[in-house]
């Protein structure tokens, strides 16, 4: 068996909060709190969960675009929280990002053009004129049309500035591209013209994905396989058709029912969690999920729920499926 592409062990980003109650120091905000997962070449792993679960901050610390405060990360079997200066700034050229906002992630000051062939200069893996004809055809293999290649972000649509993004991210060939949100913030009708892009380019290079997503039909069309996050921490994993055929964690369930029908056929119960998410500067004891789970046994508000892993390399956090369990 092939070691992974990316490898991310017990990672750990927390961030500094404003003093506690009892005035014993500084709280922190437990952003990413020690989860685990990997991604093979030519594969997508999908990281979903509600807002704030910690999705995000987990793609920029695994890009160390936030510095994480704990765990490894390694890529291509080099362990990127260690690196500095210039190794640092070559792993950069095989670890790239497209952002959830495509016009706040371009420079309006900037043709399309320049843009895109921006990465190439400041890696110097080209001259400006080689540099800018890579960056025109990069475009085009995006569907932006030549002619449009000095025009200003302003002068094109959401999908067609997230076409611009995804160019500028494989202007330096990477290996991994982490797409947080990618179509999120698009029409419906573009969305799915962007998730084909993303496929199509995906078997064209190769490429590995860490897709960061609050959509679960997204996901199911895009990913191979799934981690769900909550408070933090992720509590199932799963291949993508066995996720969605046999979700095990209660968080996972409620996610999946509030999935839009379109058949009548497809009906099913929604479940509805009640109450607030906790905060994640004072997380509660036990399962992290307990303060909302229908499914919550008296263990739930103790003890934290270890990992099980079946054969099919489906993993879940919860007491419901501890094997010594009689309480389910």
């Amino acid at each position: 068996m092939h070691d992974p592409m990316l490898s991310v062990e017990n990672l750990v980003t927390h961030f500094p909060a404003r003093a506690s109650e009892a005035g014993r120091g500084k709280a922190v905000i437990r952003a990413v709190d020690n989860i685990s997962f990997s991604v093979s070449a030519g594969e997508t792993y999908a990281l979903v969960g509600e807002s704030g679960c910690g999705k995000s901050t987990t793609a920029r610390s695994v890009l160390r675009l936030i510095e994480p405060t704990a765990g490894s990360v390694r890529f291509r079997g080099t362990e990127v929280t260690a690196c500095t200066g210039r190794a640092l700034r070559a792993l950069r050229r095989d670890m790239q990002m497209v952002f959830q906002d495509p016009y706040s992630s371009l420079n309006p000051r900037m043709t399309v053009a320049q843009i895109v062939a921006e990465p190439l200069i400041v890696h110097r893996m080209a001259s400006r004129s080689e540099a800018r004809d890579r960056a025109v055809k990069l475009l085009d293999r995006c569907g932006l049309d030549r002619r449009y290649a000095d025009r200003y972000p302003h002068a094109f649509s959401g999908g067609q500035r997230q076409r611009v993004v995804i160019a500028r991210a494989l202007a330096t060939s990477p290996k991994l591209v982490v797409a947080d949100e990618p179509v999120s913030a698009l029409d419906v009708s573009i969305q799915s013209q962007i998730m084909n892009l993303l496929c199509d380019l995906q078997e064209e290079f190769g490429l590995a994905y860490v897709l960061i997503s609050h959509d679960l039909a997204v996901v199911r069309h895009m990913a191979d396989r799934i981690g769900v996050m909550y408070l933090g921490k992720l509590v199932e994993q799963a291949p993508v058709d066995e996720f969605y055929r046999n979700p095990k964690h209660p968080y996972s369930r409620a996610l999946l029912s509030a999935i839009p029908k379109h058949r009548p056929g497809d009906a099913s119960a929604r479940i509805v969690l009640t109450g607030e998410v906790p905060s994640p500067t004072n997380p509660p004891a036990g399962c992290p999920f307990h303060t909302r789970c229908p499914h919550v046994m008296p263990r739930c508000h103790t003890e934290g729920p270890k990992t099980s892993t079946n054969a099919a390399g489906h993993s879940v956090a919860c007491h419901l499926f501890d094997e010594d369990s009689n309480d389910s």
